[in-house]
């Protein structure tokens, strides 16, 4: 079976002016789906082509894309047809035979997509999606998963889109940019765009992007975790305000703090192992775009020897403990054990000892 195309390959091969006869798009980041479906759009019929753009979504009588396929192009050279999240899994076998027939067939004046954004494509456990997979080899087509991209190309598409609107953005205050407003292209884009037009000099620094941009929960939860790291008192109690203003739960709070912590536990157990910061992101599942955390974690514990570490886990648990109860004041716990935390890294030490 031939390997699935990644986001390169079908740029590059539209840029090219290749045009397949079926096209499979799927993947968990619908930003990229869509953007792509307007591609081929673009590259078959034109956009601005509604006489051969035809799409049909989900429960989709089978029998008219079908005709819409077999149809002679009006205003162009070629029509495209888009079958968008339709439940090949629970179809009766009729209607996933027909399916099936759609995408194994080469158009000669027709391009087939198929989307999947909300209905599951997976040809690892899915036999109906592998076949699926293989009609669509078989005359020629392809399918292209379509995921979010790592925090380092995320990166590098904002230094690219800062350049084209005539701004400069160092790769390392882009990296920033992602890690604040999160991984989302279109509210990266977004941002982006705001930004520029925010500077008014050439370059872009970190100071504009807090000035300007708005910052995720996740970003928030990072920059608490980075002001008790560095055991910076009234900064970490504004962020633990700013988070509790945001109307997020103490326990998730809690927890996200917390994973800075195991983060660090993970990368310390690594390095007396001889253990590749590469291979723990491995053998723990974190996601491309979030392998930073663990370069964090290999940072910030310069700050920290075994001792510290194990004493600022105890004060988790038992701020844990005490949100559990019920019996006292979230804000109250959550602060004090931010207090804790930074009195145990300054001075390796319980706070109510000599």
């Amino acid at each position: 079976m031939a390997e699935i195309l990644n986001e390169d390959s079908l740029k590059k091969s539209l840029q090219g002016g290749q045009i397949k006869p079926v096209y499979i798009l799927f993947g968990d980041d619908g930003y990229l789906i869509n953007r792509y479906q307007d591609m081929i759009i673009d590259k078959t019929c034109g956009k601005d082509n509604d006489f051969d753009l035809q799409k049909f979504e989900r429960e989709v009588d089978l029998r008219v894309p079908f005709d819409a396929l077999n149809q002679f192009p009006m205003m162009g050279q070629r029509k495209c047809v888009i079958i968008a999240d339709y439940n090949f899994e629970s179809a009766s076998n009729d209607d996933f035979d027909r399916l099936v027939a759609l995408a194994s067939d080469s158009y000669e004046f027709s391009t087939l997509v198929l989307v999947f954004e909300d209905v599951l494509f997976d040809v690892k456990r899915s036999s109906k999606s592998k076949n699926l997979l293989n009609a669509a080899l078989s005359c020629g087509g392809c399918a292209v998963r379509l995921d979010h991209r790592d925090a380092h190309d995320l990166a590098k598409m904002l230094v690219a889109g800062a350049s084209k609107r005539g701004k400069e953005l160092d790769i390392s205050v882009a990296n920033y940019m992602v890690e604040t407003c999160g991984t989302d292209i279109n509210t990266l884009s977004l941002e982006l765009e705001k930004i520029c037009r925010y500077v008014d000099g050439d370059n872009i620094s970190k100071s504009d992007i807090d000035d300007c941009c708005i910052k995720t929960v996740d970003a928030v939860i990072y920059d608490y975790a980075a002001k008790l790291i560095s055991c910076d008192t009234l900064a970490a109690i504004n962020k633990l305000n700013d988070l509790l203003y945001m109307r997020l739960e103490p326990m998730v709070i809690l927890y996200s703090a917390a994973s800075a912590f195991v983060d660090m536990v993970r990368v310390n157990a690594a390095k007396k192992s001889h253990v590749a910061v590469f291979d723990v992101a491995k053998d723990f599942s974190y996601p491309d775009n979030k392998t930073f955390l663990l370069t964090k974690a290999e940072n910030n514990l310069r700050r920290f020897n075994d001792k510290k570490l194990n004493l600022c886990l105890n004060a988790i648990l038992d701020a844990d403990r005490m949100l559990k109860s019920f019996s006292f004041d979230p804000k109250t716990v959550l602060e004090q054990m931010t207090v804790r935390i930074i009195y145990i890294i300054a001075n390796g030490e319980e706070i109510d000892k000599n």
